[in-house]
């Protein structure tokens, strides 16, 4: 695994809603979606929008609109992984969501693998061995006994 890639992947379980979000990691997340993306109202870059902000737009592959969306900033260290990150929320379509990966993996970015977010998340000191197993229970939990005992091994710290 290569730190310094910029990774992406849909965080949503197939056909989970109509919405699906789609998270970006990395040291190019905001360059790479501020290339789709074209916000509606004041026109502000992902490069300079404020952490822990929302702004609402369209994601266009060249001037082809494929979906309006919300974005969600996350700047170093603050975010999940405690990489610069964007979750881009968008309609739950199987196609609108593959296109927007696409567009990303052209701007460089690559799909990543299985569990890779917590991963970074370790490494960057975020998490210890534990919680970083714990949101694996929690992800695979099926019951409220199971769902309980992730949540409590994920908050000890």
């Amino acid at each position: 695994m290569n730190n310094q890639d910029t990774i992406c992947a849909i965080s949503t379980a197939p056909g989970a809603g109509g919405v699906a979000v789609i998270r970006v990691s990395g040291p190019e997340a905001f360059a790479m979606t501020n290339n789709i993306y074209r916000p509606f109202k004041d026109g502000k870059s992902v490069l300079t929008q404020k952490a822990y902000t929302l702004s609402y737009g369209t994601i266009f592959n060249g001037d082809i609109s494929i979906d309006d969306v919300v974005v969600a900033v996350f700047r170093t260290p603050h975010s999940f992984t405690g990489e610069d990150t964007v979750e881009i929320s968008c309609h739950g379509s199987v196609y609108i969501q593959q296109q927007i990966l696409q567009m990303l993996i052209k701007q460089g970015c690559r799909l990543a693998t299985a569990g890779e977010f917590t991963q970074r998340a370790f490494l960057n000191g975020k998490m210890d061995l534990s919680q970083a197993e714990a949101v694996a229970d929690l992800i695979a939990s099926t019951s409220a006994a199971s769902h309980k005992l992730a949540l409590d091994r994920k908050s000890v710290v």
